[in-house]
């Protein structure tokens, strides 16, 4: 199955440090493959089939968000180094954007 990028995902993977970069290009090759990596976190406050990927790397925690859920492609939705430090949800920002491109992919999954 294809990667779609939507927005900036793929210039933000490829800003992350080369081992993260590795690390997730191997993981979004599974999910390809049509499978689950063993990391791989659901989040279900976006729907069913949008999942999560973590790496850690030289103190930093890295994520990338993807949905399996919808028919033509695997759609890379959000890439981005998280900054809080406190706990471990979600910052607000990163959450709307990722429902507003989760909205694009969509549309796009659903056009001739």
């Amino acid at each position: 199955m294809p990667i779609v990028w939507i927005a900036s995902s793929k210039g933000d993977i490829s800003a992350m440090p080369d081992p993260v970069k590795a690390s997730f290009g191997h993981r979004l090759s599974e999910v390809q493959q049509g499978k689950t990596p063993l990391d791989a976190k659901p989040l279900p406050q976006f729907g069913r089939g949008v999942l999560e990927l973590r790496e850690r790397f030289d103190g930093n925690a890295y994520r990338v968000m993807y949905v399996v859920a919808l028919r033509k492609a695997v759609y890379v939705l959000h890439a981005f180094m998280k900054k809080s430090k406190s706990g471990i949800s979600l910052p607000k920002p990163d959450a709307d954007l990722i429902a507003l491109r989760l909205k694009r992919a969509e549309a796009l999954d659903t056009e001739e």
